[in-house]
């Protein structure tokens, strides 16, 4: 899962939100570097990226690619899935999109002190509403293009974007199949105090 079904599932508690998304800026053992319940969300979105990692649901998904792009199959996946979420918000959330991503952006701005890498991004994130922008499917484009920037072979996402577009309706009815049953153990998780 990308940043957005993070931040849906990981608690509506400022800290929740935050440790949402450190936990893709946070590496290695956790013990007192953060708030209690920040590093409760760290711990809840790592559980979130096994569960989904392991599911025969994601695993079918990911071999729905050619094999040659299967080392990268599990990053285009977490971000169509963030655009199927973006764009069907309505059916998993009450709160509308624009209304949750602007509350985001304010618990991140109010932060003094963010990740390293996050406190870079986050004012970008923001200014440019990245956590929307996953809607319109052409985003994912560009977001394919920061993401090979930082691979160390850039072109092994070269041609991701005809590849998602040819998988998208198939890759869709998996999101729809899988979601469901994610944020179900996202909210046992965090009922059971793994996000408190």
């Amino acid at each position: 899962m990308n940043y957005l079904a993070h931040l849906h599932l990981g608690g509506d508690q400022p800290a929740q939100l935050l440790g949402s998304l450190y936990g893709d800026f946070v590496k290695g053992r956790l013990e007192g570097r953060f708030p209690p319940q920040i590093e409760a969300a760290i711990r809840l979105h790592r559980r979130i990226d096994a569960f989904t990692d392991s599911h025969p649901l994601t695993e079918q998904a990911r071999a729905r690619f050619p094999a040659e792009r299967r080392r990268t199959a599990g990053i285009l996946l977490d971000l169509f899935f963030d655009h199927c979420l973006a764009r069907h918000w309505q059916d998993y959330a009450a709160e509308p999109l624009p209304q949750f991503t602007a509350r985001v952006y304010a618990v991140l701005a109010e932060q003094a002190q963010l990740p390293a890498r996050l406190a870079h991004i986050a004012p970008r994130m923001a200014q440019q509403d990245w956590l929307g922008s996953y809607r319109d499917f052409a985003v994912l484009e560009q977001v394919l293009w920061g993401m090979s920037r930082r691979l160390s072979r850039p072109q092994l996402l070269d041609g991701a974007m005809v590849e998602l577009e040819r998988l998208y309706q198939p890759l869709q009815e998996d999101f729809r199949a899988f979601y469901p049953e994610l944020r179900r153990f996202a909210d046992d998780a965090l009922a059971s105090g793994a996000g408190a």
